[in-house]
């Protein structure tokens, strides 16, 4: 909060850097260097297991809340990982991964206005993983140990300058101020149940325009990390958005896409919502990286 790495239950919350003593540094990117050395601090401190869904329930301001980590050196975002998305884009489910990367000044935190820089702006809900510790030549069974904790994330896309020239623009089109919104907590894979199986689900004033779960992927958080890594290592503080379900705007008949005034909810269970409010560039300022 405030620019200040913070633990946050259902119990309260402490700011990181002043309960730890000095021992761990208020960047949130500094934690990450030392997660596992940050995972036992905090287990012995007291936090419960338990992660907050309610920002106001933990006596938190979610406009206060930044990205959970807000300056990845790495974002890898992973296309046509949910069969019926590849479907509704008329493209057979892929045999490799589709990987390209939105850069990392698109990261904001998860309330925050969306300005449109077009009237071609789509919304993509996905899993996002947070990195914990160096990966290089990792397993797929060894990959979870490797993961600081889950989020949610929006890939929101201007479709122009995406699909512009002889060759895709993915990582321009994603890239524009405010389109990697990310939040509201990072929660550690331990909480959940089953991390590989999680509900989540994109509205757009209130109509519900995806629904999927995360068992639905072609390529699972696992699989994702074992083969990314295999190519290049992953940093600790990373992102890796894994795919958005079917429901885009592109693919329906006639197309949609966002106009000032939406106002667009992506959930998942068991981590939170996201919210933003679209507005049109000359009504509205572009969102800051406030940091967690």
């Amino acid at each position: 909060m405030g620019g200040r790495a913070t633990v946050v239950s259902a119990e309260g919350r402490f700011d990181v850097e002043t309960a730890s003593r000095g021992r761990f540094p208020p960047d949130p990117s500094g934690v990450y260097e030392r997660w596992e050395e940050f995972r036992d601090w905090a287990a012995e401190t007291g936090p419960p297991d338990d992660a907050p869904l309610d920002a106001e329930a933990a006596g938190v301001d979610p406009a206060h809340l930044g990205a959970p980590s807000p300056a990845p050196r790495q974002v890898f975002a992973i296309g046509r990982n949910y069969r019926d998305h590849a479907a509704e884009g008329g493209f057979s489910p892929p045999d490799s991964l589709v990987v390209f990367t939105k850069f990392p000044s698109c990261v904001v935190g998860p309330h925050t206005p969306l300005v449109l820089p077009s009237d071609r702006v789509d919304w993509e809900i996905e899993l996002v993983v947070v990195l914990g510790r160096r990966a290089e030549h990792v397993t797929a069974e060894d990959a979870w140990s490797y993961v600081a904790g889950l989020t949610v994330g929006q890939d929101y896309s201007e479709r122009t300058l995406q699909f512009a020239g002889p060759h895709p623009q993915f990582s321009l089109g994603k890239s524009f101020a405010g389109f990697g919104p990310t939040g509201p907590w990072l929660v550690t894979p331990d909480v959940f149940r089953d991390p590989d199986d999680l509900e989540l689900e994109c509205t757009i004033n209130g109509e519900r325009v995806q629904k999927a779960r995360t068992s639905s992927l072609i390529f699972p958080v696992p699989e994702l990390i074992a083969r990314l890594s295999a190519v290049c290592p992953l940093l600790p503080g990373d992102l890796i958005f894994t795919g958005t379900p079917a429901g885009v705007g592109v693919a329906r008949t006639p197309q949609r896409f966002l106009v000032p005034g939406d106002e667009v909810v992506s959930r998942i269970e068991g981590i939170g919502n996201l919210h933003q409010r679209c507005a049109s560039a000359g009504t509205a300022t572009h969102p800051t990286r406030r940091e967690e």
